[in-house]
């Protein structure tokens, strides 16, 4: 005989020490069903549990996070959710690559005339004998250099990859300033995202090239900041702490040779040693000191040399030494500097060999500085 629920509580009969909802628990095994329903009976071969078999499971068995099938091991019935961010650990700033200009550059060299010697005016007296005087010119030639980055997509990983967002990818900055540089950038596939990695990595190819590129040692690399300069208005610390006078001095030697730095570039320890230098010197607060440094392409310049030929921004660089006695800053005449190309970046398919789809990004570029003595460096310091 069935005994209705509703019974207990009406009897006073104790449930427990808690109280219990009959009405819910009755729904937890019963669902639907009008009380007092016969939901088996083997005689008229009736069996209704089929109908209500989800609510006899949940009594039956206690479903947890690790469960799984005989030789599950983990977590198997919990899916794995990608986080589909993914952000670049090796990054590099590339400040040089937007702020020197880029000239369009016809043949596979770059060759430019510089004057380096006038004749001179004269003073002669009244119907003096007047004699011409020559003007000496040099002719430059520096060799366009080939730089690549290539990549290659299976069809399987094409298929397969979902989106992603490459976070903090797209970077023109210095790194200096409360604004981040970076920006973040979508790849719908596994063929964007291969392509937007490759660019990327070419941009950092051209940074390192424009400060530490060394033709004269790999003979497919194009010759950088460092090398360029190498002995031009050099002062040399010999392995001694930077000073503000040794600043000074090499501001001086650019101008007494025509130049006009009008930026500056070292190493992340030879900026924070200017700063220490600015605040201890002239008592400069660290808010003072990027007072009118805004550059172009966001580059934010934190530290402004106020000099004898007015106020030059100071970035640091990537690329650069950070061990004592092989540091380095650099003065440079952006009027003076370029880097001329002969084919700015441009995508490529490769041929295609397999079930995957090959491809190149590619640039025709070198630096060129057509006057070195307009620049000044001060190396190996402390």
């Amino acid at each position: 005989m069935l005994y209705k629920m509703e019974n207990f509580a009406a009897q006073g009969i104790s449930t427990g020490p808690m109280d219990v909802n009959s009405k819910s628990a009755y729904g937890q095994s019963f669902g639907q069903l009008p009380d007092g329903t016969r939901y088996v009976d083997g005689w008229t071969e009736s069996d209704m549990r089929v109908a209500i078999k989800s609510a006899f499971q949940l009594g039956f068995k206690a479903l947890g996070s690790t469960s799984g099938g005989a030789g599950t091991a983990g977590y198997a019935m919990v899916p794995v959710y990608l986080d589909p961010r993914i952000i670049d650990a090796t990054r590099k700033f590339t400040p040089l690559v937007e702020l020197i200009p880029r000239v369009t550059n016809q043949g596979l060299t770059a060759d430019y005339n510089t004057m380096t010697a006038k004749g001179g005016a004269v003073t002669a007296a009244e119907d003096a004998a007047l004699s011409e005087v020559n003007d000496t010119y040099d002719r430059s030639s520096t060799a366009i250099k080939y730089l690549y980055a290539v990549g290659r997509v299976t069809g399987q990983a094409q298929a397969a990859y979902p989106s992603f967002i490459l976070e903090g990818f797209q970077g023109s900055g210095a790194g200096l300033g409360a604004t981040n540089p970076f920006s973040s950038v979508g790849a719908p596939n596994a063929k964007q995202l291969e392509v937007i990695s490759k660019a990327r990595q070419l941009r950092e190819k051209e940074e390192s090239l424009i400060v530490t590129g060394d033709a004269s040692t790999t003979a497919t690399e194009f010759s950088g900041i460092q090398i360029l300069l190498d002995g031009v208005n050099e002062v040399d610390k010999n392995t001694a702490a930077l000073t503000w006078d040794d600043i000074e001095t090499a501001v001086r030697y650019a101008f007494d040779d025509g130049g006009r730095p009008k930026l500056a570039v070292c190493s992340s320890s030879v900026l924070v040693d200017i700063r220490k230098l600015m605040i201890d010197t002239f008592r400069y607060s660290p808010g003072d000191m990027g007072a009118g440094g805004n550059l172009p392409f966001g580059v934010s310049a934190s530290l402004v040399l106020e000099t004898m030929v007015g106020p030059i921004p100071v970035i640091p660089s990537m690329y650069l030494s950070n061990t004592s006695g092989s540091k380095e800053i650099y003065f440079l005449d952006t009027d003076v500097i370029e880097m001329r190309v002969l084919q700015d970046m441009t995508y490529e398919d490769l041929a295609k060999t397999n079930d995957s789809q090959k491809f190149m990004l590619k640039i025709y570029e070198c630096l060129i500085i057509r006057v070195t003595t307009f620049n000044s460096a001060i190396v190996e310091i402390a």
